[in-house]
């Protein structure tokens, strides 16, 4: 009897302690929805930080292309130099030696033309001169300035400039779409992480009222066995059940600690952050028109532009594999003025001018067929992301085929487990009446709140499953079908 006492004792205890921490911990419980959780994990999510660099860094390699666009300006300076230099000369025939002394300024302005892949530049060189001639025995000293204007033209090869350009545009279209498509599939995770707590949250639920409904089962049971109603062996049994169902609550708490755990990796939040989920999984079945969701899958998904991209990256490949070993020239063109003078102020008393025509053609001769090899393997890689984006165009009518039979699917079983949960409810008020009557134990009761418990979880399960599943028909489509409105992605990055 003494046992029994402490037993019951240490039952109560424990049950009180279970209910004062649950009751505390609810208290500093932060309560979180969707919506709350996908903003921190759009902001703190380490995926969508390492997505929202590489976006940043396409933008500034574009950005530093443009500015390369531009005219640059650029001055070197050589503020002293001399030089003592003992060499022959051929024009007399003599070793002769010198000694030079000099300073100067080189002043360039550039400016690329993305029209014609040429480069102008603005040269100006501005120096002094002190040189001494063993042959002469003087010393020539004075000012000099050299200005001149000089083109760069490249012929007969594709426009470098303007290809790159275009490929760094392209870089970063892809960059935003992939951003896009990572918050569109971080929606997903997230909803999925978060339904998962809230369903961990209802099975600890659960655990814990079939631990306090088995609690006073194993009360019933031993106050029969102490008036010699009941046989010794049916209190065995129910110490046992008492046993097994804490047993099944602790576990719960356990999954649901696990599930918070990974939830707050997923969405950034700390790890010491205590969160409840507070979702809204009241629903109403949609209609969905599938012919509609299709056009809306083959018109906004940004994957098919991604292929579309690929192509055309593809096709770049191409005219720079052409251009190997290629029949190519360079047209230069050089105007100047030259001027030189003891005084600096008369540097152009006597002006020279300088002009130059440089012409020059590279003429392949024979290769062994490399660049014929290169083509073709260029050509058939472009043949390949043709078929990837016929490919991309199938698996997105076959995804949102798929999404839509689910969503009839799971209609039917919302009405199944609606129709269980009022039949549970109603055979659950009937053996709770005869109970009270003392027509049904407190085992054989708790077995039927165990099946209401679960017909509601199951009910539950079932309008989460039809919202996640509401949600990957959106991200298939980039249509809201709930709002019955399109979805618009985001493609910058907003500063």
């Amino acid at each position: 009897m003494e046992t029994l006492f402490k037993l019951k004792i240490r039952n109560i205890i424990t049950l009180l302690i279970l209910l004062i921490s649950n009751t505390l911990s609810s208290l500093s419980q932060k309560g979180l929805t969707l919506e709350e959780a996908l903003m921190i994990a759009e902001n703190n999510s380490p995926s969508m930080k390492r997505t929202r660099l590489n976006l940043i860094r396409n933008q500034e390699n574009l950005n530093a292309q443009n500015a390369a666009l531009k005219s640059s300006f650029s001055l070197s300076v050589n503020p002293i130099g001399y030089s003592q230099i003992r060499a022959f000369n051929d024009l007399i025939s003599k070793w002769n030696s010198t000694k030079t002394t000099e300073s100067f300024g080189l002043f360039t302005i550039s400016q690329p033309i993305i029209l014609t892949d040429a480069r102008l530049s603005l040269v100006n060189r501005f120096g002094y001169k002190d040189s001494y001639s063993e042959f002469t025995d003087q010393t020539t000293r004075g000012f000099s300035n050299n200005l001149s204007l000089n083109l760069d033209q490249p012929l007969f090869t594709y426009n470098r400039t303007r290809l790159q350009l275009k490929e760094l545009q392209l870089a970063l279209e892809n960059a935003q779409l992939n951003y896009a498509i990572q918050l569109l599939s971080l929606e997903r995770q997230v909803a999925q992480a978060f339904y998962y707590v809230y369903q961990q949250q209802q099975s600890l639920e659960i655990a814990k009222q079939a631990y306090q409904n088995m609690q006073q089962s194993y009360e019933v049971s031993k106050n029969k066995v102490e008036a010699g109603i009941s046989a010794r062996e049916e209190m065995f049994q129910a110490e046992l059940n008492l046993a097994t169902t804490k047993s099944d609550f602790e576990n719960k708490q356990v999954s649901l600690e696990n599930a918070k755990d990974e939830f707050k990796v997923l969405t950034g939040m700390g790890l010491y952050d205590d969160v409840m989920v507070l979702p809204n999984i009241s629903v109403d079945t949609i209609h969905v028109d599938i012919s509609f969701a299709i056009d809306q899958g083959l018109e906004n998904r940004m994957e098919l532009r991604q292929r579309a991209i690929t192509v055309e990256t593809s096709q770049f490949d191409l005219i720079q594999t052409k251009a190997l070993n290629e029949f190519k020239g360079s047209l230069g063109l050089s105007i100047g003025l030259f001027g030189d003078n003891e005084n600096f102020g008369n540097v152009y008393a006597n002006p020279t001018d300088n002009e130059s025509v440089s012409l020059s053609l590279i003429i392949p001769l024979w290769d062994w067929g490399e660049r014929k090899s290169r083509i073709k393997a260029t050509e058939a890689s472009i043949e390949s992301a043709n078929i990837t984006f016929e490919e991309e165009q199938n698996n997105i009518i076959l995804g949102i085929r798929k999404v839509y039979r689910n969503l009839l699917n799971l209609q039917n079983q919302i009405e199944i487990a609606r129709q269980s949960v009022i039949n549970a409810q109603l055979t659950y008020d009937l053996n709770l009446e005869k109970y009270r009557n003392g027509d049904l134990t407190g085992m054989d009761l708790n077995i039927y709140q165990n099946q209401l418990s679960e017909k509601q979880l199951t009910f539950t399960n079932s309008l989460i499953s039809y919202k996640l599943e509401l949600l990957n028909l959106k991200i298939q489509t980039l249509y809201d079908f709930e709002k019955n409105e399109p979805v618009t992605p985001v493609t910058k990055l907003e500063k």
